[in-house]
Order: C-alpha cells, then sequence, then structure tokens
C-alpha cells in the first residue's frame, strides 16, 4: 500500500503545472470532449509508466540494493530542482484538428511524458519499491488526479492555485523522499 501511496501522491504533485498537465489542458480546450481526453490521458499513462517502472524494476535488480538506494536518493533530489523549472505551455507535440480527441490525446500524452519528471520518478519509484504494477498504478492514479480537473476545468484551476506555490510543494516532496531513501534505504 505504501509504493501505491507515495506513488500517487507524489506524482500528483509533480504533475501540478508540468507540460503534460498544459497539454491536457490546451486539448480540452481545442476538443470540448472530456470522456475522450481523459480516456487517452489514461491509455498513455498506463503504457508509459509501465514501461518506465519496467525499466527502473531491471535496473534496480541488475545494480544491487545498496547502489540504487544512492541513485535514487540523489534522483529524488535532483528532481526536486527539476520540479521547481516552470514548463511551458508550447513544448511538446501540438495535436491536429483532423485526429479524434481520443487518438491525439493518446499519441501526444505518450510522447510528451518521455523524459519527464514524472516517468523519472517512476522509473526511480518502481526501483525504490520493487513493485511493478502497484508502483504503475499508484503513478497513473497520480496522473490521473492531477490531469482529469485540467480537462474538465483548466482554466478555472489555473487561475486559482499559484503554480509556484505547487512547484515548491512538489520539491520539497522530492527531498524528503530522496533524504529518506539515503538515511534509511
Amino acid at each position: 500500500m505504501e509504493a501505491f501511496l507515495v506513488s500517487a501522491g507524489l506524482v500528483a504533485i509533480a504533475e501540478i503545472g508540468d507540460k503534460t498537465q498544459l497539454l491536457a489542458m490546451l486539448l480540452a480546450t481545442r476538443y470540448r470532449k472530456p470522456v475522450p481526453i481523459i480516456l487517452g490521458i489514461l491509455v498513455a499513462t498506463l503504457a508509459n509508466h509501465a514501461i518506465a517502472a519496467s525499466v527502473g524494476a531491471a535496473v534496480a535488480a541488475w545494480l544491487g540494493p545498496n547502489a540504487m538506494r544512492w541513485i535514487v536518493g540523489v534522483l529524488f533530489i535532483v528532481m526536486a530542482g527539476w520540479a521547481l523549472i516552470p514548463d511551458k505551455e508550447d513544448e511538446g507535440p501540438k495535436a491536429s484538428s483532423h485526429v479524434g480527441a481520443f487518438l491525439a490525446t493518446t499519441i501526444a500524452f505518450f510522447l510528451v511524458e518521455i523524459g519527464d519528471k514524472t516517468q523519472i520518478a517512476t522509473v526511480a519509484l518502481a526501483a525504490r519499491f520493487h513493485d511493478i504494477a502497484i508502483v504503475t498504478a499508484g503513478t497513473t492514479v497520480g496522473m490521473m488526479l492531477a490531469n482529469v480537473p485540467a480537462v474538465l476545468g483548466g482554466d478555472l484551476l489555473a487561475r486559482k492555485i499559484p503554480l509556484k506555490l505547487v512547484r515548491i510543494c512538489a520539491a520539497a516532496s522530492f527531498v524528503v523522499l530522496g533524504a529518506a531513501v539515503l538515511l534509511w534505504g
């Protein structure tokens, strides 16, 4: 249960203000069809994070627990700094209007998530918890917790929640998790 809750919470916080959340708002504005967009986010995230979690678990098994403890701990602390850097709305691929909302969302989200901080977090969380399915489920729920509201009411949320505060909270969460891994394994 810890792996699921930590994965979901960390990714939900890290995703706020991220380029994929901005993409969710853009797609919602362009297509005005929330259900296919939400389903596209779900499918893309499940695929992307399952791959990321598999890589994390494989790397952890190959390197061993002591090396992974240091790599994961430092990676979380580095991600804290990355979380403080604001994303720009114009990053990543744009969905073309002739493609359906579901397909455009699925492709765009899968591609934009490659190398994103939430994907890197998924790799690190899978290496930490050694449970691909639970980490994938947790990070996917975290993505959905952050992106469904962006699809349903993104404009309103962006005006009500200061993204700088959210980035600071995400960075603090990564530092705490990184320190915990380094100190207690």
